[in-house]
Formats: C-alpha cells, sequence, structure tokens
C-alpha cells in the first residue's frame, strides 16, 4: 500500500513538473465560444465554436448542441470552412437559426435539429449583418446596409455599381462621424427591415426607416412586440450631431412600415436594448440619465405595455446593467453587471425592486434564462471562457464545456488575489495581484504594472486575450492591476469621478496602490517594475512620464493619448472627449491642457516603448507619433512599433505573437538585463 501511495506521490510529482508557463501560442490555439443560447424549454444549449484564435478574421466557426440531460451528448451541427454565427432557436425549440456565408454572402439559414440539412432562408442582393425571427416564425427583422433614401434593395445594389464605377477615389462628407473605429464612412447605414417567411427563399425586405441617415443600435437593440406586430428598436434621430451626443432613443414601428413612436422622447440621455415579458405586459430597457456620457450608469427601466406606466427597477441597486433577460415567471429579471473586480449575475423583482445576488466568482456574461434554469459563460484570470449552469436560486453550479481542456491542462497557471488599499480621498480601491507561475516566497520578482483603459473600466477577474495577466506571469513577472478612481463595477459615483479629473486621482491611486503592493509583497522588487497601459492607460503611461518619472524602469504606451487638442482634432466620438474633458477644446475651461502629456514633455525620462495600430481612428496614430518623436528628440531609449492593419486593438495572430514579444523583450531588457 506505501509504495502504491508513494508511486501516487511520484506520478502527480511528476504530472505538476511537466506544466508549463502559458504563451501566445497556447492563445493562438485558443478556441473560442459565442452565441450560446438555451432552447426555449431548457432542455439544450447551442452555441458556437471558434477553432482556434480569438478573432473572428483569424478564424471559422461551427455550431454545436450540447444535451443538458447527457452533459455527455454534443453534436456537431455545421461544418464549413466559414463562420456560422448570430444563431437563434426557433420558438417551438425544433431547429436555430443562424447567418453563414455558404452561397457567397452573408444570409440567414435554418438547420432542422430532428433530421435534414441547413436551409438557405434568404438570398438578397445586400449581405446581412444582422436578424430576428419572429416568435410565430412568419416574419424575419433583418440589419442591411443601404443607401438612405431607397425605396428597394435594387436602388441600392444600382449605388453600390454607380460607386464601383467611378474614377476619382475621393470620399466627399457633409457632416461627422467621417470614419468610425477602423473604417471610413460610407453613404450607406445599416437599416431595419422587414421580410415575411413562406416556403420560398426570401429574395427582397421592406425597408422600416428608408427616409433616415442614421443606424440602427444594432440587432441586440431590436425586438418583436409579443403579438409580432410591430418592432421596436434603438437609434439616434438623424441629425447633424449625431458625433457629439449619446441620445440613442428607443423607437416602435409596425412591421408594415409607417410612422415611428417614439418611445423615449422625454430622455436625453441613452436607451438601449428593449425586450418585453413573454406575457406582452412589460417592456423593459437600459437608460442613462446623464446627456452627452457614455459610462453613465445604466439603469433597468420598465415600460407597462397596459397602463404605460414606466419606472425604474431598483433605483438604489449602485450597479450599471449589461446584460438582463426576463425570467419564466415574467416578474423577475436577471441581470450581469461589473461588481467590485467580478461581473456577477443578480436577480431582481419588478414589483418591489428587491436584488439578490446569483452568482459572483469570476466574469459572467451571455446570459440565458430557459425553465428552471440559468445558462451563462463565465472566466477567470485563470480560466478561459466556458459555458455554465445554475438554477435560478443560484445553486447547483455546473460547468457544462471545457473546450480548451487539451492546452490547458498542459499550463500552469499563477495564483492570483484581489486587494484593497486606501487610495485617493481616503477611498477604498481594488486591484488584483498575479503571482509568477513558478513562485517561489524566497525569491524577489520584478513587477510588470498594468493600467486598464476605459478610462471607465476595469482589469478585474477574467481572461483576457490581448492583455492576458497569465501571459506576465508566465514571463516571471508579478502582476499588479488596480482599479483607479473612475473604474466600472463600485458604484457610479466612483466611476464618475474620473471625468474632468484624467490626471488627478488616478494617478494618486496607482502611486498608491504601488507603494501599499510592494509593503504588502517583500517578494516583489518595486525597483525593476515596469508600467504598461492601452487607450487610457497609454495615456497614462504619457502622464507618468511627466509626473512619475523616477517610478519606473520603463514603460510600454500602446495607443495613448499624448497631445490631447490635437487629439480632439481628429478622433471620431467627439461624445467622448467633451463629457470627460469639459467640453469642445476651445472653451476656456476645459481640460485638455491641464490634463495633456504633451505639455510635460520637458519632464520626461523614462525609457518608452510605443505601440500604435495605422487604422486605429479612435486615437489616430499621431498621437503615437508625437510620443516617440518627443522621446527620440530628449534622447531617451525609446522604440516605435506600428502595425499597419491593426485598429485601436491588436487581433491578427501573427501580430499577436510579435506585440507580445516586443513588449517582453523590453520589459526583460530594463527589469532582467
Amino acid at each position: 500500500m506505501k509504495k502504491t501511495l508513494l508511486t501516487l506521490a511520484l506520478l502527480a510529482a511528476a504530472s505538476a513538473q511537466a506544466k508549463a508557463p502559458l504563451t501566445v501560442e497556447h492563445l493562438n490555439q485558443f478556441n473560442k465560444l459565442h452565441d450560446v443560447a438555451l432552447s426555449p424549454d431548457g432542455r439544450f444549449v447551442a452555441y458556437g465554436q471558434s477553432n482556434g484564435g480569438f478573432s473572428p478574421a483569424d478564424t471559422s466557426s461551427d455550431l454545436y448542441l450540447m444535451d443538458l440531460s447527457n452533459l455527455n451528448k454534443v453534436t456537431r451541427l455545421t461544418q464549413s470552412a466559414g463562420r456560422e454565427s448570430q444563431l437563434q432557436w426557433a420558438a417551438d425549440g425544433r431547429s436555430i437559426y443562424f447567418i453563414a456565408s455558404r452561397s457567397g454572402t452573408a444570409q440567414v439559414w435554418n438547420l432542422p435539429l430532428y433530421g435534414g440539412e441547413a436551409l438557405q432562408l434568404t438570398d438578397l442582393p445586400v449581405p446581412v449583418e444582422g436578424f430576428k425571427v419572429s416568435a410565430d416564425g412568419k416574419q424575419l427583422a433583418l440589419a442591411l446596409a443601404v443607401k438612405p433614401g431607397c425605396q428597394t434593395l435594387q436602388c441600392t445594389v444600382d449605388a453600390k455599381a454607380a460607386d464601383a464605377a467611378k474614377k476619382d477615389t475621393a470620399m466627399a462628407f457633409d457632416q461627422l462621424m467621417v470614419r468610425h473605429w477602423d473604417s471610413w464612412q460610407t453613404a450607406y447605414r445599416s437599416h431595419l427591415h422587414v421580410a415575411t417567411l413562406s416556403k420560398g427563399v426570401v429574395k427582397d425586405a421592406t425597408n422600416l426607416m428608408s427616409e433616415w441617415n442614421t443606424d440602427i443600435a444594432g440587432m441586440n437593440e431590436v425586438a418583436f412586440t409579443p403579438d409580432n406586430q410591430r418592432l421596436v428598436f434603438s437609434a439616434k434621430i438623424p441629425a447633424a450631431d449625431q458625433a457629439w451626443h449619446t441620445n440613442y432613443d428607443i423607437f416602435m414601428v409596425p412591421v408594415t412600415g409607417g410612422e415611428k413612436q417614439n418611445l423615449t422622447a422625454a430622455n436625453p440621455a441613452w436607451d438601449a436594448q428593449p425586450s418585453f415579458s413573454s406575457d406582452g405586459r412589460f417592456m423593459a430597457y437600459k437608460a442613462m440619465s446623464k446627456p452627452q456620457a457614455e459610462a453613465d450608469k445604466f439603469s433597468l427601466m420598465l415600460l407597462d405595455m397596459v397602463t404605460g406606466q414606466r419606472k425604474e427597477l431598483a433605483p438604489e441597486f449602485d450597479r450599471s446593467v449589461s446584460d438582463y433577460k426576463f425570467g419564466p415567471d415574467n416578474r423577475t429579471v436577471y441581470v450581469t453587471t461589473q461588481d467590485v473586480g467580478q461581473y456577477s449575475i443578480y436577480a431582481i423583482n419588478t414589483g418591489f425592486g428587491d436584488v439578490r445576488k446569483v452568482f459572483g466568482d469570476g466574469t459572467a456574461g451571455a446570459l440565458n434564462i430557459a425553465s428552471d434554469k440559468i445558462v451563462f459563460t463565465n472566466h477567470k484570470l485563470d480560466m478561459p471562457p466556458e459555458v455554465f449552469q445554475l438554477n435560478l436560486d443560484g445553486s447547483g453550479l455546473t460547468q457544462l464545456t471545457d473546450i480548451n481542456a487539451s492546452w490547458r491542462e498542459q499550463v500552469q497557471f499563477g495564483d492570483y488575489e484581489q486587494f484593497s488599499f486606501k487610495g485617493a480621498d481616503d477611498d477604498t480601491v481594488y486591484g488584483y495581484l498575479v503571482k509568477p507561475w513558478d513562485f517561489d516566497a524566497k525569491k524577489k520578482y520584478p513587477m510588470a504594472f498594468l493600467v486598464h483603459g476605459g478610462p471607465q473600466g476595469s482589469f478585474g477577474n477574467m481572461f483576457n486575450e490581448r492583455w492576458n495577466a497569465q501571459m506576465y506571469a508566465a514571463k516571471g513577472y508579478a502582476v499588479v492591476m488596480i482599479d483607479f478612481h473612475g473604474s466600472t463595477g463600485y458604484g457610479q459615483e466612483f466611476t464618475a469621478s474620473i471625468s474632468r479629473d484624467w490626471g488627478g486621482k488616478p494617478l494618486e491611486d496607482l502611486k498608491k496602490g504601488f507603494d501599499y503592493i510592494v509593503q504588502a509583497q517583500p517578494w516583489i522588487d518595486g525597483s525593476r517594475a515596469c508600467a504598461l497601459g492601452a487607450s487610457y492607460g497609454g495615456y497614462m503611461m504619457n502622464w507618468i512620464a511627466g509626473n512619475w518619472p523616477t517610478g519606473f524602469k520603463c514603460l510600454v504606451n500602446h495607443a495613448g493619448l499624448y497631445d490631447m487638442p490635437s487629439f480632439y482634432g481628429s478622433t471620431e466620438e467627439l461624445w467622448f472627449p467633451e463629457y470627460d474633458l469639459g467640453g469642445p477644446v476651445w472653451q476656456a475651461e476645459s481640460d485638455y491642457q491641464k490634463f495633456n502629456p504633451a505639455a510635460l514633455a520637458d519632464k520626461w525620462q523614462t525609457p518608452m516603448l510605443v505601440i500604435h495600430g495605422l487604422k486605429d481612428y479612435r486615437v489616430p496614430y499621431a498621437q503615437g507619433l508625437g510620443a516617440f518623436t518627443n522621446l527620440q528628440r530628449k534622447g531617451i531609449d525609446s522604440r516605435l512599433v506600428i502595425f499597419p492593419d491593426e485598429n485601436h486593438w491588436i487581433l491578427n495572430k501573427d501580430n499577436r505573437v510579435r506585440w507580445y514579444n516586443e513588449v517582453f523583450q523590453w520589459l526583460d531588457k530594463y527589469t532582467k538585463g
């Protein structure tokens, strides 16, 4: 018996030793979940799975079906070289709808689950961007990119042909935005259409907003009314001021076309994501209260479709709703929300507003409710996303998928813990520490100090492919992430505190958090620390360079803001700087000079790696070039890495390898050289 136990112990030790640190190659083999959908009767879960890699451009994707009465029974529903996505269950649970490009362009397909091949439902002359099927299965709502003013799809086809025949390459604009995210705007807008589903393939659709020069907010912002006679959708009213406000409204329009009724005209702020209870009594939606804000609290609103009464659910609940679903009783709404470093699930009673936490460990998403269960995705700092199941009361947590087991079992992740300290204004500030993968308390380790973007964001308990904390732990770094003032998930007052104070309380929190963790964890060598950040995090690298010039051995600035006045004139969503920095750049009381890193360029001395994508229209590449020019002109050790085909993020697999290699070479040069 002793010999057997010794053998088992040796095998266990050998298995532990065989594990290796996480690498970028592991991330590039990653299988990613998408479109997780629970069947109406709660018996099956359908989901999409990409076959290696995070970016849709890098991968193919197929659909799978899991029988919840037999978790070992997983059926691969599709197998093609393209991407199958946006799946939706038929109301009877006997088939699923999805988008695929099998016929050459993105169209809607239907797959019977009890025998038979996938059937093409639409063959439209323009690609389908998104869709919703009515509960009775007789109508199809579609998002199609068309030219405003065109009454028919053929009109759009003709307009595109005329564009292609032009001999010049000029682009002309009469209003903002002229570009967004990573694309220049065109003359075409995403409009809501409707088509009748019959025995034949749909070849035409009716535009319900043809005269509007605006886009719908997306098909997740569209819903059929319970009687299937009307559609509700979120959009901005067509006007020249769309680039500097966030006033999305919710409109209702008959499926036959006609007048659009604005259901939220009284609210000058953002209204989003309308949805109906299954009994048709209530329409829920999310609403902000501050005009022009994009990081205000999303409260959950309830509109009684019988009495017209409107109310905010649980107004004292100080969390911003991310996603929500009605429960089977139509009197409980389940929501996901950022919550002290997690993404939690809460249940809210629609009658009394009672709030109950259902789940709060890691990052919950893709919320589904049916029958007596909750199905959702979850991931943590040491676990990639998988599908889980819960009872409605929060009991019976069950992991349903393990799609990355083949490489995850070979990897040793670093242990992590959440910590807190007293930050600016003596407020409690939270952060996460991830230990090196092969941690030895007797050794001293350098620090990677990660600063999140947003700025209203969070580096919480999540598995992120672009800024993966375990990647730094795998290279022997203590990873420290501070959720400074302005971070989300700690109450709206805390989130709002960064507006008009970009370089104030957040920097104080970072300094105090740095000092706290070095004292609390003596194995961290604070004299061998580098700070890294992207977007606002990149801005903070530039701000640190002028305000904390001896704090770090090196800095890594990805897509960071350098010169705030020029940033205002070249970015796309003007509501963001105007709200956060106090108005347009020409207003004397605004903050563009007060918190301008370029104004402190003479104080810079810390070596910096600058990385930028040429297709980044949120923080245009001249911001990175400006920082690098200053570094070079002052003789500070620096390096500029440009990705011509990337936007604000790094998405291409090979570029991801280069990005991580550049970053780790820079860190190692100053912390391990």
